[in-house]
């Protein structure tokens, strides 16, 4: 098949024609009510279906281009659709119509002496521009959350998947239509030209908030140089503390399931650190091996168990994203907290212990984004936390943290209501 090639464009100049257009399409979508919205979700959703044949034919490129570029098989099953991943991402596209919607919540009211009645509630951010690689549902994924908090969205998918994110975006394109749903909210910078990535970050008072989705390097680029504010997370580098207190069965079964149920979700162990004390130490280590997980451990763990290999000092800071783990033997808790403060990346953190003292002082001192007891830090994902889909894991500190959903996906302003005050 031919290779796509784009023509040359002023990527500066298209990315603020865009801008204008999602601008516009977010006035008219902040004002959409529950219902339409949910309409126009169904027939997006219903659109996708439809285009599926399109959609198949697109991908079918993208997988032929990307072999011939010598792409990875873990790359290749990213960027590959079939007719069942069609149809499920459809179904999350029709299930987020069925979220509370939350623009319009009354966060809080208050009544001021003087009788102005203040309210917080929620309204869309404006227009959210999307930054991600290879897996082209989240088109589809991303559009929707968007459309579902009352955003505009522009999208900017990876090279390798643009014939497939076009024909995606044709669908949803035609459900917003179909719906009497502005079709620019949901916009796709439809060429590969890098220099469109540097505009977006550029645009200023143009996008109101980027997310990347995508590997370390192009998140680290969006932070970087981004003149916008950035909703994202850089790593996934959690930690599971089996502390003296574990039940031993529960402490493998966990830390298991948080390192090989999936080796490559960003919600996946890459530390496991263990209480000296922990009288099953070396039986837990095993468990990993056995099932499949190369185990890099530090003198104490090398020691005990045959078959690990010793850890560098840059282990203890990897986000592996394959079965591999590094283990450490910890002198107690506070030992175990430094640990996670000096390494972790502020993403997910779990606790096993019967010790309730112990596990609340360890949900309460670290700092990240999720914080577990007795549960496997695979539970990082907006589904598992009732939230549907979500657009991303958030680790910083401002607007959102953890799964952003709808509400992430929203702000508040303050409403008053008086009754002819005047301030003396």
């Amino acid at each position: 098949m031919d290779m796509i090639v784009d023509v040359e464009l002023d990527a500066a100049a298209l990315v603020a024609a865009l801008v204008t257009r999602a601008r516009g399409a977010a006035r008219r979508l902040a004002a959409v009510s529950t219902a339409d919205k949910a309409r126009g979700l169904a027939a997006m959703a219903q659109a996708i279906r439809d285009a599926a044949p399109d959609i198949l034919a697109a991908n079918a490129i993208d997988m032929a281009n990307a072999r011939a570029a010598g792409l990875s098989p873990a790359m290749l099953d990213r960027l590959e659709l079939t007719p069942a991943r069609i149809a499920a991402t459809a179904d999350g596209v029709a299930a987020i119509a069925a979220l509370p919607d939350p623009v319009g919540q009354i966060i809080d009211t208050a009544t001021r002496p003087n009788g102005l009645e203040l309210s917080r509630v929620r309204v869309p951010i404006g227009v959210i521009g999307i930054i991600y690689e290879s897996r082209p549902n989240v088109t589809a994924d991303a559009a929707a959350l968007c459309v579902g908090a009352g955003n505009a969205v522009i999208l900017r998918g990876g090279s390798e998947a643009i014939a497939s994110n076009r024909a995606i975006h044709a669908a949803l394109e035609a459900g917003l239509e179909a719906a009497g749903l502005p079709a620019d909210a949901v916009l796709l910078v439809g060429v590969t030209d890098r220099a469109a990535v540097g505009a977006m970050l550029g645009s200023a008072g143009g996008i109101d908030m980027i997310v990347p989705r995508g590997g370390k390097s192009l998140v680290a680029r969006v932070q970087a140089e981004a003149r916008v504010p950035v909703l994202a997370h850089l790593d996934g580098n959690n930690h599971v503390y089996v502390h003296a207190s574990a039940d031993p069965a529960m402490a493998e079964a966990i830390a298991v399931n948080a390192k090989m149920r999936r080796t490559g979700v960003c919600g996946a162990m890459e530390t496991l650190l263990i209480d000296k004390h922990f009288p099953a130490a070396g039986q837990l280590v095993q468990k990993l091996q056995a099932a499949g997980c190369a185990v890099r451990g530090d003198a104490l763990v090398a020691g005990l168990v045959p078959g690990v290999t010793l850890a560098e000092p840059d282990d203890w800071d990897t986000e592996y994203l394959d079965a591999v783990v590094s283990v450490a033997l910890v002198d107690g808790l506070d030992a175990a907290l430094s640990h996670i403060a000096r390494h972790g990346s502020h993403h997910t953190d779990a606790i096993i212990a019967e010790d309730a003292a112990a596990a609340e002082r360890f949900l309460a001192d670290v700092d990240s984004a999720i914080v577990l007891w007795n549960a496997s830090t695979q539970f990082a994902d907006g589904g598992e936390f009732g939230l549907g889909a979500e657009i991303g894991i958030a680790t910083g500190r401002l607007h959102a943290r953890g799964p952003v959903a709808l509400e992430g996906l929203t702000t508040y302003k303050w409403v008053g209501r008086g009754s002819g005050q005047v301030r003396p």
